[in-house]
């Protein structure tokens, strides 16, 4: 991850109105000066308001004191990136801008909402927030160049796991690593061209007049069905982008023609749309699986199984020959998180699908699953047999089992400590100057005031 949470803050909220000075006399909207940075009255109230927004019932006085101490400590590591010359220029965080600015615009409902909440253009917020995510991104440049040296030994980790009360040592849930070789259905094209002309008559039936979202509630296969296949107002970015395209082309009330996508095939109506946002109803049909199709595909199953307990073929070489299921078919099988950030290859049962969940838990170490019918992650049927590789059972948190937990607990405290030490040092050799409205807070009187 780019940007990593630590002891410090960020600067919280996005929305906050970034200014700048380079003045080293205080003025009435100054709250601080930090070295060559300065930190508005402004910042610090609107980052207690967004504090606010989720936990309304803290207390102001704390939370301008807790967003103060933020602000300050963000502001140490900016002027030091000035000084060693960290650049982080503005096309490293578009892409996080571009989220940001979505997720602002869902929950104002709008463009001109957002724009009259704030009281800003468009361009006058996405400024203010990329040049809050560019000083983010480089507080986090700086704390690397603090811990770039960190090393963690078996024995800081040791030393770290023997400080904890074991009576406070976490409980790890079962976990386990697994195996799976997947088939899709036999004759899909088929399948799919059944399952167009059934959305086509379905269509047939809206053009002639007929309610969508009561053919909706009849017919759709996915959860907007009890809404009448109303998804809600969405972002472009949001849909898949076959979806996207044919509904943000249609006029209100208009229908689209039959669209595919990776869930199935659609049929869209546009209800409305608020600047960026569209709200559509849909239809949804997936492909149908025929008993002899569904017979067929656990048989081949079953023989490749046959052939891999035999010996006379390994479970690596089958699934990467036969297996569709792309993610685990480059790993010979091995199941990995479908999130990239992790790509870790344990879980917890709970993370399971029920008919994995089924499956796994009765089978022991190394043994392959008869074939089952399931569904993939985003509810398409699927074959699958699926092997025990691993397991480590519920057991309150130890070294041996969990070596990599407490390396990373070891590794974060041993941060902290480092940005702990260097941001201290950096209080006794940095020019501070503080608000009088500021000086009662407690933490100040660690070193901050001079």
């Amino acid at each position: 991850m780019r940007r990593k949470r630590t002891v410090i803050f960020l600067v919280a909220g996005l929305m906050l109105c970034v200014l700048s000075s380079n003045a080293q006399t205080l003025v009435e909207s100054v709250a601080a000066i930090v070295g060559n940075e300065v930190i508005y009255l402004s910042d610090v109230e609107n980052g207690v308001l967004d504090v606010r927004r989720s936990n309304p019932r803290a207390r102001v006085d704390d939370l301008r004191c807790n967003t103060f101490q933020e602000l300050l400590i963000a502001k140490l590591f900016v002027d030091q990136a000035r000084i060693d010359s960290i650049i982080v220029t503005d096309d490293l965080v578009e892409t996080d801008l571009n989220m940001q600015i979505n997720d602002a615009i869902r929950t104002a409902g709008s463009e001109e909402a957002l724009q009259k909440y704030f009281n800003k253009s468009m361009v006058e917020i996405r400024r203010d927030i990329r040049k809050a995510l560019v000083e983010s991104q480089t507080v986090s440049e700086v704390q690397n160049t603090i811990t770039s040296d960190l090393k963690i030994t078996p024995n800081d980790v040791r030393r770290f796991f023997n400080s904890i009360p074991r009576d406070s040592l976490p409980v790890i849930p079962s976990r386990v690593q697994i195996s799976i070789i997947q088939l899709d259905p036999p004759r899909n094209e088929e399948n799919k061209a059944e399952a167009r002309q059934k959305l086509l008559d379905i269509r047939s039936q809206i053009l002639a007049g007929k309610s969508f979202s009561l053919l909706a509630i009849q017919n759709s296969e996915d959860g907007s069905y009890i809404n009448g296949g109303e998804i809600g107002y969405k972002l472009k970015g949001e849909l898949e982008k076959p979806y996207a395209d044919a509904a943000w082309s249609l006029s209100p009330n208009t229908v689209s023609r039959i669209v595919e996508s990776k869930y199935g095939f659609h049929i869209i109506q546009m209800i409305d749309k608020k600047g960026d946002l569209l709200n559509t109803r849909h239809i949804l049909i997936r492909p149908k699986v025929k008993p002899g199709d569904a017979e067929e595909a656990l048989a081949t199953l079953d023989s490749l199984t046959r052939l891999i307990r035999k010996d006379s073929l390994k479970f690596e070489d089958a699934a990467m020959r036969f297996s569709t299921h792309i993610d685990s078919r480059i790993n010979g099988g091995k199941m990995v998180s479908s999130n990239p950030a992790e790509r870790i290859n344990w879980f917890s049962l709970d993370e399971l699908n029920r008919d994995m969940y089924v499956k796994v838990r009765d089978l022991k170490l190394g043994e392959i699953s008869e074939p089952f019918q399931t569904t993939d992650d985003i509810g398409n049927v699927v074959f699958r047999v699926v092997r025990l590789d691993d397991e480590v059972p519920a057991h309150r948190a130890n070294l041996k089992d969990d070596y990599q937990y407490f390396y990373g607990a070891t590794m974060m405290r041993e941060r902290q400590s480092s940005y702990q030490k260097w941001i201290m040092e950096k209080i006794g050799t940095t020019y501070i100057r503080i608000s009088d409205e500021f000086k009662s807070c407690k933490f100040l009187e660690s070193g901050w005031l001079k």
